[in-house]
């Protein structure tokens, strides 16, 4: 077709619908998002190639096209299978080559059409197609009729909720008298799927059709008059808003000419003042009267109000200034020092030497300690002892079993309920920005999903960055390098190495049985005389029952269970004296077991005669020293090795180690060399529900297990620890002061320990030293002449010569 102008307009004349023959063989187009019903006028924006060559062949010859939707719409060329075969024969009307390359044509859907076949597709679709009649309704019957003025009333209110119905579209819906071109109009203009559309499209029974259409009707009513009442409720919520701003600044400007000022001024004026006296650093500052300005402005009654004045209140109360003021007096902080705990000369020398600095330096940061101790031994009331001589305030939280980062470092502000961590909480609790900040069970913190605590403590514990300490919730810096860190643990095997090598750590040994003796004298007898209500005249507990009660009714590295014990005897006397009786009452030596009951424990030795293949070793855990039995039996077998008590892979291998050193020294021990070939070897340590690993019961397996081969008893007041290699060196080990008051306790006399560890000897006390013996080795050579008795029990394996 010619062009008819300089913007490439082309236009067809329309002719009479009824003198139209259309070919039956036409070029396709498919079609996206829109399904094409008849007699449907609209413009299309062509933009694919094949599709622009389709209408223009179609322009071309005589204006026909076949139209049909493409199943799925975000494939840019469908193939065949994936096109309706139902569609719709349209006529192009005009047509306009945009400068872009896009073509805009004018299409009127003329005539439902069938694909038959494909018959071309090198430079567009070409089908041969079958044209659908529709049967004409006979008889416009009363159900029709009805059904019609449902169609129509059911448009117009859409139209109506739309506020789009005008009267010429009522003009229009009446007009059309023929069911089928009612449903095609009405399906044309609802917003359905393309499915829906579609299968619209398919019904060639007119009646059938207007009943779908009804149908999808009276939903989209339904959907329309929801959506109406949703934008009505958003509308009038709006307009409240807005009138109630309105006549609060009526409110405002009439107070502001009586010369008063309303409560939300007053709220306004009350945080600049706060604000002001807070002592921000600048960023605060700036920040808080950010906030503040937002809050002017809101509704006092929304919920952004109620964060952001939350926010505010936590700003203000902060202590960005305050400190309390430390005193420098330092004889009369050990006294303090030492009127509160008896003992601990490290720690306290360790703090009397920061209050010497800080006198010196007042610009000196504050030392990250860690107290490291089996419990009961006065990690936690030491930290107070601290706080009270430094004259600082004393905040203590809880850190075991916190596995949300959050609990550290605090919730964003986003959240609802949200909170800053548990350090700043701390700190605005004792309103001091310097107080002694002791974290307890630091060795127990979790990790999972929700973030790692100990990571998120690593700012907080390190020196270097904790003076521009972030916490999530108030985003802003705050300087933690003033405060006084003190954390205890139990171990220091859980806690991470990165956090680990942030603090200062100070072992806190188990007590000897004088210390144990004097700390019950001077503050455990006391205090539970006043916790339970007594006076001094009405009860006495002598020295020699405290000392009765250290050995038989505790075994402990710490004093709880001792404290607890006295705590028994003074409620059972409080009992007597609420009943009557007369005192004043004492506790001696004779007379505990009247309070107390029989003895729980036993000062001597658990194995009172030396026996063979039965050997005393030393294990540290949480609570302290213990000693460890490790017994060795020699059975018929093969050869193999038995090994059972829960032990881990460290005492496996240890296990493992002795065997290997017993069988290379064989001859040395004056045995034969066939004599492992027809015996089983079961190596157990008591207490088999209890697992057990660590690397220092090497000595005291090989002392068993050669006592076994040999038949020579182990001696049962000498107990031992260290690791052996496969050549019968000791190696050294650590916890030695713990294990020798667990070896103290259980009665031992004799402790061997590797040479390496004779430097850890002026850790231990005196009087410790006095009630039992060290001795250095270097070779398990060494132990076995010290550990094992010259003769041979009854029924052993005897020395044979030996031949070189």
């Amino acid at each position: 077709m010619a062009e008819t102008d300089k913007d490439d307009l082309i236009s067809i004349i329309e002719e009479d619908e009824s003198n139209l023959e259309i070919p039956d063989t036409l070029p396709l187009m498919p079609v996206r998002d829109i399904v094409i019903f008849t007699d449907m006028l609209l413009p299309l924006f062509i933009v694919r190639e094949k599709s622009v060559r389709a209408a223009e062949e179609a322009v071309a010859k005589d204006g026909f096209l076949f139209l049909s939707t493409q199943k799925q719409p975000g494939i840019e060329n469908p193939g065949t299978d994936e096109i309706y075969s139902v569609g719709t024969v349209g006529r192009v009307l005009r047509m306009l080559k945009l400068p872009d390359g896009r073509v805009k044509a004018l299409v009127q859907g003329i005539v439902k059409a069938r694909i038959k076949r494909f018959t071309g597709r090198r430079n567009f679709y070409r089908v041969k197609i079958e044209t659908i009649v529709e049967e004409p309704v006979k008889e416009i019957s009363l159900e029709i009729k009805a059904l019609m003025r449902n169609v129509r009333e059911h448009s117009e209110k859409i139209l109506a909720l739309r506020g789009e119905l005008t009267g010429d579209v009522g003009s229009i819906l009446d007009d059309i008298d023929d069911p089928g071109k009612l449903a095609d109009l009405v399906a044309s203009n609802l917003k359905l799927k393309i499915i829906e559309s579609q299968r619209l499209l398919e019904i060639v029974d007119p009646v059938d059709r207007l009943k779908m259409v009804n149908d999808l009707l009276t939903r989209e009513v339904d959907l329309s008059a929801m959506q109406a009442k949703i934008q009505s409720s958003v509308n009038d919520e709006i307009s409240k808003n807005q009138r109630d701003y309105f006549l609060r600044e009526q409110v405002r400007a009439i107070h502001r000419e009586l010369g008063e000022s309303d409560e939300t001024s007053q709220e306004i004026e009350e945080y600049q003042k706060k604000i002001k006296r807070a002592k921000m650093c600048r960023e605060a500052e700036n920040e808080a009267t950010i906030q503040l300005k937002r809050l002017e402005q809101m509704h006092p009654d929304s919920a952004e109000s109620s964060i952001t004045r939350n926010y505010l209140d936590w700003l203000v109360a902060m202590p960005w200034s305050k400190e309390t003021k430390d005193v420098h007096d330092i004889v009369a902080a050990k006294k303090i020092l030492d009127k509160d705990h008896y003992g601990l000369v490290q720690v306290k020398d360790r703090i009397l030497e920061y209050l010497s600095v800080r006198k010196l330096n007042p610009r000196k940061k504050g030392p990250i300690l860690c107290f490291v101790g089996p419990p009961g031994v006065g990690k936690t009331s030491l930290g107070k002892s601290i706080a009270q001589a430094l004259k600082r305030k004393f905040i203590r939280i809880s850190l075991g079993g916190i596995r949300d980062e959050a609990e550290i470092r605090g919730h964003r502000r986003t959240y609802i309920g949200a909170l800053p961590g548990s350090i700043l909480q701390g700190l605005r609790q004792c309103g001091s920005r310097n107080p002694v900040f002791m974290m307890d069970e630091i060795d127990k913190l979790g990790v999972d999903f929700r973030g790692d605590p100990a990571s998120a403590l690593l700012e907080a514990l390190d020196p270097e960055l904790n003076f521009e300490f972030s916490d999530h919730y108030l985003n802003l810096p705050f300087d933690l390098s003033k405060v006084m860190f003190i954390s205890t643990a139990n171990l220091t095997d859980t806690i991470p190495s990165a956090l680990l090598d942030r603090m200062e750590v100070i072992a806190l040994s188990g007590y000897t049985e004088d210390e144990k003796k004097a700390i019950a004298l001077r503050h455990l007898i006391p205090r539970q005389i006043k916790e339970n209500g007594l006076k001094r005249v009405n009860i006495t507990i002598s020295p020699g029952a405290v000392d009765q009660i250290i050995r038989e009714y505790t075994s402990e590295a710490g004093l709880r269970n001792l404290e607890r014990e006295i705590g028994t005897i003074c409620r059972k006397i409080a009992r007597k004296l609420a009943e009557g009786e007369k005192g004043p009452f004492s506790a001696t030596k004779n007379s505990l077991h009247k309070y107390l009951g029989l003895p729980k424990y036993y000062p001597e030795m658990d194995q009172e005669n030396s026996q063979v293949g039965l050997s005393t070793g030393l294990a540290w855990t949480q609570a302290g020293g213990e000693v460890m039995y490790v017994e060795a039996s020699l059975i018929g077998g093969k050869g193999e090795l038995i090994i059972t008590g829960q032990l881990g892979d460290v005492m496996q291998e240890s296990a493992r180690a002795a065997l290997s050193y017993s069988r290379a020294n064989i001859n040395l021990f004056g045995l034969k060399e066939t004599v492992f070939e027809n015996l089983d070897i079961h190596i157990h340590v008591p207490a088999g529900a209890i697992p057990k690993d660590g690397p220092s019961a090497g000595i005291a397996i090989t002392t068993a297990l050669v006592s076994s081969l040999t038949g020579r008893p182990v001696h049962n007041d000498v107990a031992m620890t260290g690791e052996i290699t496969l050549r019968g060196r000791v190696l050294p080990i650590g916890g030695l002061k713990e294990k020798a008051l667990g070896a103290l306790r259980s009665g031992i006399k004799r402790i061997i320990i590797p040479e390496k560890n004779k430097k850890d000897l002026a850790e231990i006390p005196a009087n410790l030293k006095r009630k039992i013996k060290f001795i250095p080795v270097k070779s398990m050579d060494e132990v076995l002449s010290i550990a094992l008795d010259n003769s041979v029990a009854k029924g052993k394996p005897r020395r044979t010569k030996t031949t070189k």
